[in-house]
């Protein structure tokens, strides 16, 4: 039992040819999507031939792949098994696509991958570490579509026009929510060719959306994979929807992160059901989103962005490197919001310091035992400031009734 990473070591060997693509290799590929392809990978509408991972290896600005600090070293490893397998060696990729659009508050990256034997897998980005990726997660409670999902679909059907076989469609997160949503609003002979779509741990939809979309018709291809201790996952989902719950070797929303999912052979470690403490709070958080009107979901979205950008920071890095600073911007932006608001947002923000990773959470740890350590210092200081002002108070009262 291990991870995606183990996995490459174990099932490497083997081709597509051999073995099928199944639903560890689809993760595979969805975490693959999160590296940084810019300039290196040829974009869509370019009319270029696919490259291969022996480019990559070899191209100067290789390092650059690597940028996304959350998973610098394990998407390294990543990168490196997949190399040295014969299974992602032959790998070839095309119609890559990355916009970051702050001021319309959208994040959208995609790319094609060909496989060895002759599949294609469409891969949609997850948020990234950018604050206005996160923010488009949440804006996904509107009736309306996002940006994002809007371009998953022309994305799809531009990229589908360019080869003739059946494909998979897939995404991590938020990616996996745009890879559902493009597949049920794509014209009509783009669906019919599409052989599963996988979402790992995305996002669901108001109901709105999916009838709008008609969601039935994917339904039965829709492969929608959770960690038990699933927040991103079952934001907007129901519980009596179907979808597989796996084991994680993390806790709480560390679970989101791809590398903690447990493998066992070429199938993920299953799990019974969400954890019940999990499920309440899922439940609760859904059933408070959909009971807002759209003007109120405004007011809660603006609001969570504006407490967590009052820490100036562009990244989830930035906001969790420097936890004090941000924290201290955060508290201040709290004033004035009413009690059902700031505490929802407070839960989240929290959320957000997990999902940035062990650092951020060891950071606030000790941030805390510092505060408690100075807490103390300063009773005791009081205290002995009290002691030294009542000795000579005392001593006074001595010399008095000495004097009588």
């Amino acid at each position: 039992m291990g991870t995606i990473l183990d996995y490459l070591k174990e099932y490497g060997d083997y081709t597509f040819s051999e073995k099928p693509l199944n639903e560890v290799d689809s993760l595979v590929l969805c975490q693959f999507a999160y590296l940084k392809f810019d300039g290196i990978v040829p974009g869509i509408g370019e009319n270029a031939p696919a490259v291969s991972m022996g480019y990559l290896n070899s191209h100067q600005d290789k390092d650059k792949l690597f940028a996304d600090e959350r998973y610098r070293e394990k998407n390294t490893k990543l990168y490196d098994g997949m190399l040295k397998s014969a299974r992602f060696s032959t790998l070839r990729m095309n119609y890559y696509i990355n916009i970051i659009e702050p001021r319309q508050e959208t994040q959208f990256s995609a790319v094609t991958f060909f496989l060895e034997d002759g599949s294609v897998y469409i891969a949609y980005r997850g948020t990234d570490e950018t604050i206005v990726g996160w923010k488009e997660d949440f804006n996904l409670a509107f009736s309306e579509p996002v940006i994002g999902q809007i371009r998953s679909v022309k994305y799809l059907e531009q990229a589908a026009e360019t080869f003739a076989s059946p494909f998979y469609i897939g995404g991590h997160s938020k990616g996996g929510n745009f890879a559902v949503y493009a597949a049920m609003n794509c014209r009509e002979d783009v669906q019919e060719r599409i052989g599963k779509i996988y979402s790992h741990d995305g996002p669901g939809f108001r109901p709105e959306i999916r009838e709008k979309g008609n969601y039935e018709k994917i339904a039965r291809r829709v492969i929608k994979i959770i960690p038990h201790s699933s927040l991103v996952g079952m934001l907007l989902e129901s519980h009596a929807a179907g979808y597989m719950v796996v084991e994680s070797k993390s806790f709480g929303l560390l679970q989101h992160d791809p590398y903690t999912w447990l493998v066992r052979e070429d199938e993920f470690v299953r799990a019974k059901d969400i954890y019940k403490r999990r499920k309440f709070m899922d439940e609760t958080l859904n059933e408070w989103i959909l009971s807002m009107d759209e003007k109120q979901i405004h007011t809660f979205v603006d609001a969570l962005y504006e407490v967590v950008s009052a820490s100036q920071a562009e990244t989830l890095m930035d906001f969790t490197a420097d936890w004090r600073k941000s924290m201290t911007a955060v508290i201040t932006a709290f004033k004035g919001l009413d009690g059902e608001t700031a505490a929802m947002i407070k839960k989240i923000v929290i959320s957000l310091f997990e999902l940035a990773g062990e650092r951020a959470k060891e950071g606030i740890k000790e941030g805390w035992q510092e505060k408690t350590e100075e807490g103390r210092m300063k009773k005791e200081d009081r205290k002995a400031k009290l002691e030294r002002k009542a000795k000579p108070e005392e001593g006074k009262r001595g010399r008095h009734k000495k004097g009588l």
